[in-house]
């Protein structure tokens, strides 16, 4: 695998606007500055066409809604929308709870973000597919995760990160599977908002193709956390974090391109 993405972000130091969950904010900004993003955060609907106008790119997050925030992720998406910026938008427990997809609902209305990223409960409610989601965690059910993550895709044209022990990213033709990660990943609440954030960062530099930039992102995220993890004495969650932020910092392409364990699904499965 040839990974250039992150090179780039560096050299580039792209501004992500985000409205980010408000349990992970803080580790959101952490994570993109770590890879060399400059990350902006806003709950301020009058600052929105503003903000974009400076941004390359915007992450949505619905972890944590209040009023006041879903008019800010409404005005930045449209603002986005008519700029021509990207958008990565993290669907938290939609699968879970009639408000959420209510207003998801609303906010596809406006058009059909470039990047989603959700663990396999979230991303089934987009596929149309029964799965019993449990909150924020993926839950259980009976179809195969990648025929749930094509299916959304092609419901919604948009390019679909669903996240697990295998990620899985395509357009609904494409699929490339990425094999590395943690345990701990699934016990820190705030990894699959971290990973949305760097989804920002990648298709900030690459716009023109999401589906390599959600690759590369999936694949620096998930060989950091392997990594970090296989070197620490005793796993755990509350150190894990901020020496995973550490290892983002200072990653190469060539660690994630020798550790990456990647693997193309064949068109016609």
């Amino acid at each position: 695998m040839v990974v250039s993405l992150l090179e780039k972000v560096r050299a580039l130091n792209p501004i992500v606007a985000n409205v980010a969950n408000g349990v992970t904010i803080d580790q959101v900004a952490n994570a993109q500055n770590a890879i060399g993003a400059s990350p902006i955060m806003s709950n301020a609907p009058e600052e929105a066409e503003e903000i974009v106008t400076i941004a390359q790119a915007i992450t949505i997050n619905i972890g944590s809604l209040w009023a006041p925030q879903i008019q800010e992720m409404m005005a930045l998406m449209t603002a986005a929308y008519q700029q021509q910026k990207p958008i990565v938008l993290d669907p938290v427990a939609v699968g879970s709870l009639a408000y959420r997809q209510q207003i998801i609902e609303q906010l596809l209305i406006l058009d059909t973000p470039t990047l989603i990223r959700g663990n396999a409960g979230e991303i089934a409610y987009f596929a149309g597919i029964d799965w019993q989601a449990n909150g924020i965690d993926a839950g259980h059910g009976n179809s195969n995760p990648v025929i749930i993550a094509k299916a959304a895709a092609n419901r919604l044209h948009t390019i679909i990160l669903l996240t697990g022990p295998t990620d899985i990213i395509t357009d609904g033709q494409r699929v490339t599977l990425i094999s590395n990660g943690t345990s701990l990943f699934q016990t820190h609440v705030g990894s699959g908002d971290m990973l949305s954030g760097l989804c920002g960062a990648f298709v900030a530099v690459h716009p023109a193709d999401p589906y390599q930039a959600a690759i590369e992102a999936a694949a620096t995220f998930a060989v950091a956390g392997e990594l970090v993890a296989t070197a620490m004495e005793t796993p755990l969650p509350g150190t894990f974090y901020p020496q995973l932020i550490d290892y983002l910092f200072h990653i190469t392409p060539a660690k994630v391109a020798n550790t990456v364990q990647l693997s193309e699904v064949p068109t016609h499965e």
